[in-house]
């Protein structure tokens, strides 16, 4: 088979899935993850029946793939994020503060009932872990959070206390729980003792 015909046989079929993602996730946002179906998805994008059960096998495998689609660019910018120019703290809280929003716009939890599985959301997770512990490692090395854990485990506390994000009620809400989880890594400051204080401020002039 000709290259470009080949070539042009696999956009085709790249640019049809797409549109059975896009018409999935329209049909579900206007009626529900559980009440759409593969006659309405085949309508939706334009396309027999047929051709549909030839990419995915039922509304599962399409909502799976969505969610694929949806991981893979959310991870994109928010390494794109973590890469770009400044300082490390600067870079963490970019990062953290895109997740958060991520997570707070995109919470439906009939649909990651359905999507949140398997091994693809654990490789994602360990990605985003990753991620965050390299911005956490460059930032306790310039001295601008405590040190005193591991890059790994503090990522993990981080990412807990984001995925609060989901519930709170408004964008202002999130970016506070931003902040007060950055607070938390703030590096400690070494306690002056009450007897010197005390000192100092009897000290004759």
């Amino acid at each position: 088979m000709p290259k470009l015909w080949n070539e042009t046989i696999e956009t085709h079929r790249h640019d049809v899935r797409e549109a059975i993602l896009d018409a999935t996730i329209a049909l579900v946002v206007e009626h529900g993850p559980l009440s759409v179906t593969m006659s309405q998805i085949a309508d939706q994008a334009g396309i027999g029946r047929a051709t549909l059960y030839k990419y995915f096998v039922d509304v599962e495998a399409i909502l799976l793939a969505w969610h694929d689609r949806q991981v893979a660019h959310h991870l994109e910018h928010l390494t794109a994020l973590g890469d770009q120019p400044g300082d490390a703290r600067a870079r963490l809280q970019a990062v953290l503060e895109a997740f958060a929003l991520i997570r707070h716009e995109h919470h439906d939890p009939d649909l990651a009932a359905l999507v949140h599985r398997g091994e693809h959301i654990g490789r994602a997770h360990q990605r985003l872990v990753d991620l965050i512990a390299r911005l956490l490692g460059e930032a306790a090395a310039a001295g601008v959070i405590r040190d005193d854990l591991a890059p790994g485990e503090l990522a993990s506390y981080c990412l807990h206390a984001i995925t609060a994000a989901a519930s709170l009620p408004s964008r202002a809400a999130v970016l506070r729980l931003v902040q007060v989880t950055l607070a938390g890594l703030r590096p400690e400051r070494p306690t002056t003792q009450p007897g010197a204080r005390k000192r100092r401020r009897h000290k004759p002039t």
